[in-house]
């Protein structure tokens, strides 16, 4: 049996339809409250939580009962706040217990989430071998709960796959990202604010971002994987080809918003899978 947590958000639920879609027997922990689809409440083993980074040890052994395979997906992740959050503290914590707790209850398992931003960043394109260098408080946590799981399960003899997210987009993601927010203008015929564009992207479909986590899931892949597409595009072309589906270039206003001074120019992957 697999757990997964965060199975319920925006690459959780699809890393859960296609681990479900192979036939796989799943337990979620979902925070109380959380919509789900009824088809994966009758196919998966329930844990309800009121929140699971403030859960207790005892919790988590528990819950990892019977379990073979871990998928931790769950994180701080609101937009707007979660880059300079104190709670990537909690999360990082909690990731930490959950693989001690793994190592004393018989997984055998352990794939986690990381970041593009975990990266030094430079005009190359990204590939697992690259050094990393966080440069906020959220990718500092990511790079601290990679390599201590690295050493963790190193020692207990746990096989453990490090996912690294680049910028995906697609089924569910929240209002406020880059493609859902030029969405909903261009779909009522509102003008969509955005800076320049010049900055290069890696972006990718959350769809096949869940298939690609799923894969690594079921296979004996270890170690650092990119979840990227491996294709440079600006922002700019990601937005035009977006208005394009509505027949709406017209509507894209670049150079209106800002620079954001700290972002990089280029993040764009070297594929793993």
């Amino acid at each position: 049996m697999i757990l997964v947590t965060g199975g319920t958000g925006f690459v959780g639920a699809q890393v859960v339809r296609h681990l479900l879609g192979r036939g796989c027997d799943l337990r979620l922990v979902v925070r109380e409250g959380s919509a789900i689809d009824p088809s994966v409440w009758q196919q998966c083993d329930i844990r309800q939580t009121k929140d699971l980074f403030q859960e207790e040890y005892s919790w988590l052994e528990e819950v990892l009962n019977n379990i073979t395979t871990v998928v931790h997906l769950a994180w701080y992740s609101k937009p707007g706040e979660y880059i300079t959050s104190l709670k990537n503290l909690d999360s990082l914590h909690t990731t930490l217990e959950l693989a001690r707790a793994s190592c004393s209850n018989g997984v055998n398992r352990f794939i986690g989430i990381g970041s593009c931003l975990e990266y030094q960043m430079g005009p190359e394109f990204l590939s697992v071998d690259m050094p990393l260098e966080p440069s906020s408080l959220y990718a500092a946590c990511k790079v601290a709960g990679y390599q201590i799981l690295s050493e963790i399960f190193s020692l207990n003899d746990i096989e453990f796959a490090w996912c690294r997210l680049f910028y995906l987009y697609g089924e569910g993601e929240d209002r406020h990202r880059l493609s859902a927010y030029i969405r909903s203008r261009l779909a009522v015929g509102k003008v969509a604010e955005l800076t320049a564009g010049a900055q290069v992207r890696d972006f990718l479909d959350v769809e096949v971002a869940g298939r690609d986590i799923a894969e690594v899931a079921v296979s004996g892949k270890q170690g650092p994987q990119n979840i990227c597409s491996g294709i440079p595009i600006t922002v700019r072309e990601f937005a035009e080809k977006i208005a394009d589906n509505y027949g709406r270039r017209d509507l894209l206003k670049f150079g209106i918003r800002p620079e954001n001074q700290v972002d990089p120019a280029r993040v764009v992957g070297l594929k793993s899978l």
